[in-house]
C-alpha cells in the first residue's frame, strides 16, 4: 500500500514508510521523539510561528512537532502530512489525548498532493524532506502552498562525517563488508547535508537564498536494551543480508558500540543538523 496520490518517483519510499519503516517508527514513537528532542527548540525558534498562523508539518510522523506548532498558533491551525497510515492514525490519537484541538493529520505525499495555493504561513519539517524522490517538484509544490512573506523551516542531517551514530551503526551491521556510501544526491537521510546542493534545489523551486544554522545535540537512545531493539530495526535490511554467523557478529558489534556510548543519560551519540530557513525568491 502507498499513500494516496504518491508520486511515482517517491514510490519506493512511500511503500517503505507505509510499511516496515512506518511500523518501526509507530511502534517506537516515544523513543524517536526523545531521540531528537535536542533539536526541537531550535526548529521551533526558526519557524517563528505567529499565534494566528496556518502551519504545514511535512513528514509529521507521530505528530509531536505538529502539536507543538499548533500550540504556538492557538488562533491558527497546524496540519501534519505523512506517507504512513499507521503514523497518521497514531498522530491523531496522540493529539486528541493531549487535548490539542487546532490540529489535523492527512496521509499524503507532499511532493504531489494538492496542498492549496497561498494557504500556509509556515511550512516546517523535521527529518522529512530528505526523502523526496524529486525535490525540485516537491519544493515547487510547497512554494505554491506558501503565502507571500511565508517561510520554510527544515531540520535535516548534516553530512554523515558529522554524525557518528550513523557511521557506528552501519560499521557494525556491515560485518566487514564494503557498503556503498549513503546517497548525497538522491533520497536518503544525508541528501540535504551539502548546503550548495540545497541552495540549488531551493532556488530551482522558487525560494530565496536559504540560511543554514549549524546545530549540534546528542541523540538519546535510552537504556542499552531499548537502544538495541530500535537500532536493530534501523539496520534490519543490512542484518537480513547476512548468514546466521555473520549476523550474530554484527549484533555483537552493535551491542559493543551501544555499550561504548552508554553514560549517565543512557545511550547517546554526537550528531549534527542544519536548521534551514528560506522564504520566497
Amino acid at each position: 500500500m502507498t499513500a494516496p496520490g504518491a508520486a511515482s518517483s517517491n514510490a519506493e519510499f512511500a511503500r517503505a514508510w507505509d510499511g516496515p519503516s512506518g511500523d518501526l517508527w509507530t511502534d517506537n514513537a516515544d523513543h524517536f521523539d526523545t531521540q531528537t528532542a535536542g533539536y526541537l527548540p531550535a526548529l521551533l525558534e526558526a519557524a517563528a510561528v505567529a499565534p494566528d498562523a496556518a502551519v504545514l508539518d511535512v513528514g509529521c510522523g507521530a505528530g509531536l512537532v505538529t502539536q507543538e506548532l499548533a500550540r504556538l498558533a492557538p488562533r491558527g491551525r497546524a496540519t501534519g502530512v505523512d506517507l504512513s497510515t499507521r503514523l497518521v492514525d497514531l498522530a491523531r490519537r496522540r493529539a486528541a489525548a493531549a487535548g490539542v484541538p487546532n490540529v489535523e493529520f492527512v496521509q499524503a505525499d507532499a511532493q504531489v498532493a494538492d496542498l492549496g495555493t497561498d494557504r500556509y504561513d509556515r511550512i516546517v519539517s523535521r527529518n522529512g524532506v530528505m526523502f523526496f524522490g524529486d525535490p525540485v517538484a516537491a519544493f515547487t509544490n510547497l512554494a505554491r502552498a506558501l503565502k507571500p512573506g511565508g517561510r520554510v523551516a527544515l531540520a535535516v542531517w548534516q553530512p554523515v562525517e558529522r554524525n557518528e551514530w550513523y557511521r557506528s551503526f552501519r560499521r557494525a551491521a556491515a560485518a566487514g563488508r564494503e557498503l556503498p556510501a549513503p546517497a548525497t544526491d538522491g533520497p536518503g537521510p544525508f541528501s540535504f547535508g551539502d548546503p550548495d546542493r540545497v541552495r540549488r534545489l531551493l532556488a530551482a523551486s522558487g525560494f530565496a537564498e536559504p540560511h543554514f544554522a549549524d546545530v549540534r545535540a546528542p541523540l538519546h537512545y535510552g537504556d542499552p536494551a531499548a537502544a538495541e531493539a530500535v537500532v536493530s530495526g534501523i539496520v534490519r535490511s543490512l542484518l537480513d543480508e547476512l548468514d546466521e554467523q555473520a549476523r550474530a557478529g554484527a549484533v555483537a558489534a552493535l551491542r559493543e558500540t551501544l555499550r561504548e556510548h552508554t553514560g549517565p543519560d543512557g545511550v547517546t551519540y554526537p550528531s549534527a543538523m542544519w536548521i534551514i530557513t528560506a522564504g520566497w525568491a
